[in-house]
């Protein structure tokens, strides 16, 4: 399989820059875990000076000096008692430090992940985003509490060898520098390799995690269509990938650790010869000369450890980088409250242009705007979107939406309603166009504002692994059980909630698997109830539910839109016909609006769809050929009562699907 070219990965100075501008602990208390890591080391350095001091004067012609012996053995066992107490308080500095600024830095990717819109987090694989805020940061912690121990502990170790060399003999230092500083060098060199490499190992990490997940929660598909087979090899070639990725890196790993215990091996040999002439010249004395050897053994050692201090370090960069690349996507949809993004928010690229007047600029600082108390209403100005190189989804659509009406949206489906949704509750900006809550536009207005007053209850209605009572206080945080019952009893299903084997104190399991399709929607309305919003929008969930949970879920419906603005994109007529207000959405545009009676009454795009309802077709193409002969077909009506129908222009005709 050949390896991809590795990526160009900014220099080690600026990644190192952009971690402490986020997390400014990473240099704070720097100096004095240095100072640390350098009386640490002296444990080790003590030995070699013992040892010379020993043979050169411990030991003479006349015997042994027990004295100077003891007395050099115990200043050796104090300092190697200094220097444990030292490692400790340096470990834990380091562990302290290290944590802290990976928390930060956590909590920065994975705050940053939930201000992106939907359509930024769509273009990015769930199990890469997932990776970068938990495989990636794990990678930079085992570093900085392993590596980051040795790489401290090593420099000092190297720095005291060499300061003793130098003492011992001047001569054999620089023989055994002759040595390492060509390797240094090309260990500087093989980093930046080695980076390119790790970047692809994390990538691959991401993909990994993404398509084991994906398996995963998708086993029940896997199977009922029997497709083990197939799951499985993916997974191989997902695992084969990051195989082959590791071994490309290792590759380079292995290479540098065989050349240093090459070199390790020739400066030996070459410091025995010379220091044995040294010796014989007189200029070195023998325990000089052993105090050497010890002492370039702990110069050596860290060098070769080093190579795996650089693969950790590689690994570990090329984590970061991948967290701050996730940092570096702007957020297009933000909090106004947070004061202007650094530059320009790149608008959706797509081929509708923007209006005159629209065109996105740099963004201003403002504080932002509450929306205004009371009932809310809502107003599309000439909205426009479309998916980053893809086609127009809305175009130019003109709505507005009194406060406390019953609107139910309906269109084929990819007509673009549920676009509609999404741009209505701030998921995702229009390309063109403004959409105005109560007045305001919504750029302006704070989440909190608009997050508290509005609220989406999506189509899957989601639950999180706890109780029934924890789901529906996500409405309300801090609300009592008896408030989260009182929501349930609102809606009619206070019956539902006590058929269940613990009430509110049932665990509705990961995703909300132990209960049904329907049964979760029901908890998502009651979230919906606590919060009270006063503008709902719901996208109806289409799952096949039974008849039971059917009525449950219409009569909760209708408690909850009770006295309040609702845009609920409908996906069964039987929701679209209790409506106030209906609009009909068709290839990206308005094309009619009015009352059911007033719509099925005229030709166009809703008689068609509900007469194929109707029918007891359902799920079936209703295209105007299929569903429409004669003069009716891709007719345009003539124009209703002002109050009871809007027929517009339809657009050219096309086949899609409706579902009662």
């Amino acid at each position: 399989m050949r390896t991809p070219a590795p990526p160009v990965q900014p220099t080690l100075a600026a990644t190192f820059r952009r971690l402490r501008a986020l997390s400014p602990d990473l240099t704070r208390g720097l100096l004095g875990t240095l100072a640390l890591a350098l009386v640490a080391t002296t444990g080790k350095v003590v030995i070699p000076v013992v040892v010379q001091q020993t043979l050169d004067r411990g030991l003479t012609d006349d015997g042994a000096d027990v004295g100077l012996v003891a007395v050099a053995v115990g200043a050796a066992a104090v300092v190697i008692v200094l220097t444990t107490v030292a490692t400790y308080r340096m470990n834990l500095r380091l562990y302290r430090l290290s944590e802290g600024t990976l928390a930060t830095l956590r909590v920065h990717a994975f705050r940053h992940i939930h201000d992106l819109s939907m359509l930024s987090q769509s273009a990015q694989r769930r199990g890469s985003l997932t990776s970068r805020v938990t495989s990636d940061v794990d990678q930079m912690s085992q570093f900085l509490q392993f590596g980051g121990v040795m790489l401290l502990v090593s420099s000092g170790q190297m720095l005291l060898a060499t300061v003793l060399m130098v003492v011992y003999s001047w001569q054999l230092t620089l023989l055994v520098y002759a040595f390492f500083v060509p390797l240094f060098v090309v260990t500087r060199l093989v980093q930046r390799r080695l980076a390119g490499r790790y970047a692809i190992v994390r990538e691959r990490v991401g993909e990994l995690l993404g398509a084991v997940s994906e398996a995963v929660v998708g086993a029940p598909v896997v199977r009922a269509y029997g497709v083990q087979e197939r799951t499985g090899r993916r997974i191989d070639r997902t695992i084969g990938r990051y195989r082959s990725a590791q071994i490309e890196a290792q590759r380079v790993v292995a290479g540098v650790f065989s050349l240093s215990e090459l070199v390790a091996a020739l400066a030996t040999a070459a410091v025995v010869t010379a220091g044995v002439a040294l010796g014989v010249a007189g200029s070195l004395t023998t325990g000089r000369l052993i105090a050497f050897l010890f002492l370039m053994t702990l110069f050596v050692m860290p060098i070769q450890s080093m190579t795996e201090v650089l693969n950790d370090a590689a690994n570990a960069l090329a984590g970061l980088r991948r967290v701050l690349d996730v940092l570096d996507i702007p957020t297009d949809v933000r909090d106004p409250a947070l004061g202007p993004a650094v530059g320009r928010l790149p608008a959706p690229r797509s081929r509708v242009g923007p209006a005159p007047g629209r065109e996105r600029g740099p963004v201003t600082a403002q504080a932002g705007r509450d929306l205004p108390a009371g009932p809310l209403g809502v107003r599309f100005d000439g909205v426009g979107f479309a998916y980053p190189d893809g086609p127009p989804v809305l175009r130019d659509v003109d709505l507005e939406i009194a406060p406390r009406t019953r609107v139910a949206v309906v269109g084929e489906t990819g007509s673009g309603k549920t676009t509609m949704a999404k741009l209505l509750t701030r998921l995702m900006d229009p390309t063109t166009g403004t959409v105005r809550i109560g007045g305001v536009p919504l750029p302006e207005v704070r989440f909190a504002s608009l997050r508290g007053r509005v609220l989406l209850v999506p189509q899957d209605g989601f639950l999180f692994d706890l109780t029934i009572a924890d789901n529906v206080r996500y409405g309300r945080p801090g609300a009592d059980d008896e408030a989260v019952r009182a929501a349930f009893e609102a809606l009619g299903l206070a019956d539902w909630l006590a058929g269940l084997p613990a009430g509110l104190a049932t665990r509705v399991g990961e995703g909300g698997s132990r209960l049904s399709a329907g049964e979760r929607q029901l908890v998502a309305l009651a979230r919906a109830r606590l919060a009270d919003p006063d503008l709902l929008v719901l996208d109806e969930a289409t799952s096949a539910v039974d008849p039971e949970t059917e009525v449950r879920l219409s009569a909760a419906l209708v408690e909850l839109t009770r006295d309040r603005t609702s845009v609920t994109i409908a996906h069964r007529l039987s929701t679209a016909e209790a409506a106030q207000d209906i609009v009909v959405v068709d290839a990206g545009r308005i094309v009619q609006r009015g009352h059911h009676h007033a719509l099925v009454a005229v030709p166009g795009v809703y008689r068609r769809m509900h007469q194929s309802w109707a029918a007891g077709v359902g799920a079936v193409a209703v295209g105007p050929a299929a569903a429409v002969s004669g003069p009716e077909a891709g007719a345009v009506a003539p124009a209703a009562p002002v109050g009871s129908v809007d027929v517009r222009p339809a657009p050219p005709p096309r086949t899609s699907r409706m579902e009662p």
